[in-house]
């Protein structure tokens, strides 16, 4: 019995993104390296277009849509990445889209949403659900929801960052990625056992969204009151149902981190590497820089998004 993402399921999705998403550059720092101890690599999604490495799942699952799903369009629920995802993926496929964003939601974000053709669906965060409004779109008008990570497809398309790792990196002993609903994780950790036997990854969440560490310790997917964090892309109340049957398996540990570490790792990356990375993508550095993950030989670290408002960085890496 398959739990359904295999490696020749990730590797499948990366012929479907060669040439259409960006193979993200690895960096590296010799101040890191000193800190922790060991070579570190950065894996630098905020490269990837859209600004993050929802890019890739979101265009894998809509590569596979059947001609029918096509014609019809689809739907999506996200206030912020996956819905730029979703959006830039479905106008390069010429598929229409509808993204269900909160009326609250930032507007700069709305607007990159809309700006790339999809159409916006605004919802009260007070009293809809989200994910009960996209389904009643997709009810009503037939159109398949895109969800942002308990999807195989999805899962797969995320995985290519461990496919580039594996590449980039051959001797890459350890991974170290972020964990939100846990499809990057999922991928990445399928990727990464597939194509570097020996080679452990482990995710990192921040200690007010610690929903798979604490399912990871119980045996089981256990739901934590809405998690209060920085990292607005890792605010999961509880794992995927899909995503932590791979995880529970694949994932050697998960480990959270404080808001403190993120900011100092936001902060790190701004002075020492000259890149903004928004506080989500920098839960897995905050990981290393703070001891909550030991480096191991060769270690990969993804940093997964940089999409923030300069005056929201500003204030958060200055205090």
């Amino acid at each position: 019995m398959t739990d359904g993402l295999t490696l020749d399921r990730v590797l499948a999705a990366a012929e479907r993104l060669a040439g259409v998403a960006h193979r993200t550059p690895v960096l590296s720092s010799a101040t890191l390296g000193q800190r922790c101890g060991a070579r570190v690599l950065l894996k630098a999604e905020p490269f990837q277009r859209t600004g993050s490495f929802k890019f890739r799942g979101a265009y894998n699952r809509l590569s596979v849509l059947d001609p029918e799903q096509r014609q019809a369009g689809v739907v999506a629920f996200s206030s912020g990445n996956h819905g730029a995802a979703v959006a830039l993926a479905a106008k390069l496929l010429d598929i229409s889209a509808v993204v269900v964003v909160p009326a609250t939601g930032s507007q700069a974000k709305l607007a990159a949403i809309e700006g790339y053709g999809a159409e916006l669906r605004r919802y009260d965060p007070a009293t809809e659900s989200r994910e009960d409004v996209a389904a009643a779109i997709a009810a009503e008008r037939g159109l398949t929801m895109i969800r942002p990570f308990d999807d195989y497809d999805v899962m797969a398309g995320q995985g290519t960052i461990g496919v580039e790792l594996a590449e980039q990196a051959p001797d890459t002993e350890l991974v170290v990625v972020p964990v939100g609903g846990g499809g990057m994780a999922a991928g990445v950790s399928t990727a990464v056992t597939g194509l570097l036997p020996g080679a452990a990854v482990i995710g990192v969440e921040p200690e007010a969204a610690g929903d798979t560490a604490q399912s990871m310790r119980a045996g089981h997917r256990v739901v934590i009151p809405e998690p209060d964090t920085l990292a607005d892309g890792l605010r999961a109340s509880t794992p995927g149902e899909l995503t932590f049957a791979v995880n529970s398996r694949l994932l050697k540990d998960v480990v959270t981190v404080s808001e403190e570490a993120i900011v100092e790792a936001m902060r790190f990356c701004f002075e020492r590497l000259k890149i903004v990375v928004e506080p989500s993508g920098a839960v897995p550095l905050a990981g290393l820089l703070s001891g909550a993950v030991g480096a191991a030989g060769r270690t990969a670290v993804v940093l997964s998004g940089g999409n923030i408002a300069a005056a929201d960085f500003a204030a958060i890496v200055t205090g």
